[in-house]
């Protein structure tokens, strides 16, 4: 037994004294191509004015009711009364927004909608809420109609805005490299 552990022993204080390799490992990193987007359509959801829900410190939530709007683009329809949008204002200046809605096509389809998203200044602004220029979507789209499988086969992105009365939201494919 002593054999082993010496043995042991010196294995392991030849490792810790040997010099420590500080040349930088080679890098074999390229720049991948960056995806492409294909606009689709846009949605302008109607609101009424929000209701504050909660307030802690600095941080606050918000409920906007969402009372309609129209879809234009390949797809065609209008926003159903009734959804809603989530907003945080965070301690960072930025609101966390998670929309929760659906999209009634002129063919009489039903779309359920998932929109989560960020809006925030951009670096240099100090803007409030209404005039803050990143405001950017990740909208996810679920359906039963064999015609609009496509929306829950891709990744979408949203570039939105605050309008007067609501908010528009062009929505955009995220293609392959």
């Amino acid at each position: 037994m002593e054999d082993n552990y010496g043995t042991l022993f010196l294995s392991m204080s030849t490792a810790l004294s040997s010099p420590i390799r500080t040349e930088e490992p080679v890098s074999t990193f390229e720049s991948p191509s960056l995806p492409g987007l294909r606009y689709s359509f846009t949605i302008l959801a109607l609101t009424n004015p929000p209701e504050l829900l909660q307030k802690r410190d600095a941080e606050s939530l918000v409920f906007i009711p969402i009372t309609g709007g129209t879809v234009s683009g390949v797809l065609e329809g209008h926003v159903v009364p009734g959804g809603g949008d989530w907003a945080t204002e965070r301690n960072d200046d930025a609101w966390g927004v998670e929309a929760r809605y659906q999209i009634r096509t002129t063919a009489g389809a039903l779309i359920d909608v998932w929109n989560i998203g960020v809006l925030r200044n951009l670096e240099g602004e100090s803007a409030d809420a209404d005039n803050m220029g990143y405001f950017m979507t990740t909208p996810v789209f679920r359906t039963a109609t064999p015609q609009l499988l496509w929306l829950t086969r891709s990744v979408f992105v949203g570039r939105a805005s605050l309008r007067d009365g609501g908010t528009a939201i062009e929505i955009f494919e995220v293609l392959p490299a």
